[in-house]
């Protein structure tokens, strides 16, 4: 086909030339694929005798003859239609042509003179270009003369110029396809396709500006002939509920609303069963566990005005977020001058007590190396020590992480959240919607130290022990004597101290998974899902709870009536896969005056 040349057909797979983004350059590379002049298309060596100029006929070629009588080296047409018709042919058509494509290859053979550009511009009333990163309508599609039905789906376009449409689609147009390209502006969009009188059928769901609140609504009230849009047909209720919405189209900001909410964590495992007892020196060690997701950041409005106490921005504690950003040197100074600090903290809070033990500077120094790390001149050494974080707890690019509040460990933890999100930028929201949602359970482990250091042992300790002694020796003779014992006093069950110095957090991400988004785009009011991470119990752990289980119920069995705990065997053993509960919806609006009320700006 020459350059000029125009044609209709669905789009196939295939690449497009570059520097090609038009409607008209799609139809050219389609057709070019095509073949329409090449063998056994076309007019050509294989048949020009059917072809020739009746003066050039000699006497003999006037004489009739049989059909399939050719001149040597040609083809019949029927040969020629069997090379096209074949799968087996290396000239037969792709697997996903249509019947036009099937009815232009027969054509070019059984009358080539026919495939000129006046004949494509007056035959075809239907064109379909799809998925062919076409990005403008341009004015070359006001050549096909007869055009009823546009299919422009798939593509990259921003904006429909009015003025480039055909003038037989504003009588004649029924059905207009212009499914998940990237339109953004919904009200200069439906400006464009009121002047197609007789449009019935429109698709545009999977487009940006189908993401806002009132799209069906204004969309429905500003094209009152429309009948179906996007394969849902348009009710009278429908009409009447947003009747006059399209006079206040202008008032109406163009945004999109979500509302994700986190429900129930279950299956989790109780890693403190593992851990053993603290002792008087620590470690404390504390649990928390939060789920996180990452949603699109909002690049073209204002700062996000996010109110809702329950979302923050996942960031390291300052000690870890310090440590990864430091280097190895800087690292080291501040070790040394940390151990110098809390040397003098602990020199300072020591010999006061050693004054009054009559103990020396040397026991001092004594308790501090045994009790302070020696810092590590080794920069290699504090690099294999520095906290990495882990990658999966980082959002994707373009995207900013949530997560709900921290809460210990429980059977089913209540996480109670919901969020609202407000986008302006329409675009990378749909890149978003079609990549998901990462969803994460994070373990939260924290060790916590006494801020005081323990006591030293010092001669007053003997003292102690002998005034023990004489004590003993007093309760002695009373009770010689026969004088009643004091009542003793019982004794204070030992807690942790109350200053605690707590290690930077351990993050350990539990389970991990992607939450499916695109049925937001094509028109799904909400996505809900329960994530499942799969199961993090073992028979072992479960034993472990079972046991402390057992000795809860043996202290409160003489309070109150003890709750039954089941044994666990293995042959019956079914734990409870770790999953979580998320929706996220998309707000759309119900009638013309609940989108004035939330959208007027």
């Amino acid at each position: 086909m020459e350059a000029s040349s125009e044609s209709e057909s669905e789009a196939g797979p295939g690449t497009q030339r570059p520097g090609t983004g038009t409607v008209s350059a799609a139809v050219r590379e389609h057709l070019r694929k095509l073949c329409l002049r090449e063998f056994p298309c076309g007019a050509g060596s294989w048949n020009k005798s059917r072809f020739l100029p009746q003066t050039w006929r000699t006497w003999r070629e006037l004489v009739p003859r049989e059909e399939d009588v050719v001149s040597p080296g040609e083809e019949t047409v029927e040969a020629l239609l069997g090379l096209v018709r074949s799968p087996q042919s290396p000239w037969a058509l792709l697997n996903d042509s249509n019947s036009e494509d099937s009815f232009l290859r027969e054509l070019a053979i059984r009358n080539p003179l026919m495939i000129r550009d006046t004949f494509f511009y007056s035959y075809f009333r239907s064109l379909r270009v799809v998925d062919k990163e076409v990005t403008l309508v341009d004015k070359d599609l006001l050549k096909f003369l007869k055009l009823e039905e546009l299919v422009l789906s798939a593509n990259r376009i921003k904006e429909v110029e009015a003025a480039n449409l055909p003038p037989t689609l504003k009588p004649n147009l029924v059905s207009l396809d212009l499914g998940f390209n990237d339109l953004t502006d919904l009200q200069s969009m439906l400006a464009s396709l009121r002047t197609l009188r007789h449009l019935r059928l429109l698709v545009l769901q999977g487009n940006p500006l189908a993401l806002v609140p009132y799209y069906r609504g204004l969309t429905v009230d500003s094209l009152a002939q429309l009948c179906v849009l996007d394969d849902i047909t348009v009710s009278p209720n429908e009409k009447h509920l947003f009747r006059g919405l399209s006079l206040n189209a202008d008032l109406l900001a163009q945004e999109a609303q979500f509302v994700v909410t986190i429900g129930n964590v279950r299956g989790l495992l109780d890693t403190s069963l593992l851990d053993p007892e603290p002792g008087p020196e620590g470690p404390f060690i504390t649990y928390s566990y939060y789920v996180t997701y990452d949603f699109v950041k909002d690049e073209e409005g204002e700062a996000n005005e996010y109110t809702d106490v329950l979302a923050e921005i996942v960031k390291p504690s300052p000690s870890l977020e310090l440590l990864v950003e430091e280097s190895p040197e800087e690292v080291i100074e501040n070790v040394i001058e940390d151990v110098e600090e809390v040397t003098e903290e602990v020199e300072g809070s020591l010999e006061s007590e050693v004054e009054e033990w009559g103990e020396s500077e040397v026991s001092v120094i004594s308790v501090l190396s045994t009790v302070l790390p020696t810092p590590r001149a080794s920069a290699e050494e504090l690099a294999k020590l520095r906290p990495r974080i882990d990658p999966r707890l980082c959002p994707s690019p373009g995207t900013v992480l949530f997560n709900t509040t921290h809460k210990p460990w429980a059977e089913v933890i209540p996480c109670n959240y919901e969020m609202q999100h407000v986008l302006r930028d329409l675009v990378p929201l749909k890149a978003f919607l079609l990549a998901g949602t990462t969803v994460t359970i994070v373990e939260e482990k924290i060790l916590s130290w006494p801020a005081v250091l323990p006591a030293v042992d010092s001669p007053l300790s003997a003292k102690k022990g002998k005034g023990e002694k004489d004590k003993k020796e007093k309760e002695k003779d009373r009770k010689g004597k026969g004088e009643k014992e004091p009542a003793k006093v019982p004794k204070k069950k030992k807690e942790p101290p109350k200053e605690l110095r707590q290690d930077p957090p351990i993050l350990q991400v539990l389970g991990r998974g992607l939450v499916v988004l695109e049925p937001l785009l094509v028109g799904e009011p909400l996505v809900s899902t329960v994530c499942n991470f799969g199961v993090v119990h073992t028979l072992a752990s479960d034993r472990l709870a079972f046991a402390r289980d057992s000795k809860k119920i043996k202290k409160t069995a003489k309070k109150e009536k003890p709750k039954a705990v089941i044994p666990i065997y293995e042959g019956d053993y079914q734990p409870e896969p770790l999953t979580v509960e998320v929706q996220i919806q998309l707000n759309q609006c119900r009638s013309a005056e609940e989108a004035l009320r939330t959208f007027a700006v």
